[in-house]
């Protein structure tokens, strides 16, 4: 699945980080920007014909949106956005400049903050190289 966006090694650090917070439960791992994105993760039971270019768009108007929207509200910044399907669940964690979204199978709220605060954790080490 690697496109070249990432390091093996970078790659392979967000989808451990992923993997540590909800176990068996990760469905997949996809590390994007606003231009390009790359698979990291496909778990083997799923099917491999997801429009992940309409996702990667919609995900990054969606952060973009989501964080103008709310800026300056009582509400406090943006952290991350949790979407709920029939069959699993989506979290996108996004930077200015990248972001990560993971689908998993059904999880608690303390698993959704233990995986967004693993990834804003590492993508915001990133905006520092």
């Amino acid at each position: 699945m690697p496109t070249g966006l990432l390091t093996d090694d970078t790659a392979s650090k967000i989808v451990t980080t992923c993997r540590t917070a909800v176990g068996d439960s990760l469905r997949s791992v996809t590390y994007f920007t606003r231009d390009d994105y790359e698979q990291l993760y496909l778990r083997e039971d799923l099917a491999r014909d997801a429009d992940l270019t309409s996702f990667i768009g919609h995900e990054w108007r969606g952060f973009k949106t989501t964080q103008t929207a709310y800026e300056g509200s009582e509400l406090g910044d943006y952290n991350y956005t949790i979407r709920v399907f029939d069959n699993g669940f989506l979290i996108r964690v996004t930077t200015d400049r990248e972001g990560v979204f993971a689908t998993t199978d059904g999880l608690t709220i303390k698993d959704f903050e233990e995986v967004a605060t693993a990834l804003k954790s590492f993508l915001g080490d990133r905006d520092l190289e």
